[in-house]
């Protein structure tokens, strides 16, 4: 391939209305803009949303979020966070006594991110799949 034979595929380029070039081929005169008005002026557009002065539509509506609710009341634990847990089986009342998650969580999940030194035992604790197998590996249990 050479710089000089390059080409654009074909059809990918269209060319342009020639405009102004009289009466017969329907874009002469005004050019295809019709008569008077602002988009018949050069330079005649305005910005996108814009309603002729109107409040606009993206102004009128109220700004609108979203929030989980069920959020408030779920946690995530790293593994490395259960390093410092002294207790023969982990549940979530362990993990709101040693001040891990907060007291109003109802469910919490322990996900695999940093390092399990010891064995540990959980009951009733969801598990990603990852924190399930270091968890194993290290003589460990998860009851769900």
């Amino acid at each position: 391939m050479y710089l000089n034979t390059i080409q654009p595929s074909e059809g990918s380029r269209k060319k342009s209305k020639r405009v102004g070039r009289g009466i017969g081929c329907t874009l002469g005169k005004t050019c295809g803009r019709g008569h008077k008005g602002q988009k018949a002026r050069s330079g005649g557009f305005h910005k996108v949303g814009f309603e002729g002065g109107q409040m606009p539509l993206q102004r009128r509506l109220p700004k609108v979020g979203f929030k989980s609710l069920k959020s408030k009341f779920s946690a995530e634990v790293r593994l490395n966070e259960l390093n410092n847990i002294d207790a023969e089986v982990i549940d979530l009342k362990v993990l709101i006594s040693s001040n891990i998650v907060p007291e109003f969580t109802k469910t919490a999940k322990i996900i695999k991110s940093g390092e399990l030194l010891k064995a540990i035992n959980l009951k009733g604790i969801k598990v990603t799949v990852g924190a399930r197998v270091s968890i194993e590996a290290f003589g460990g249990k998860v009851e769900v």
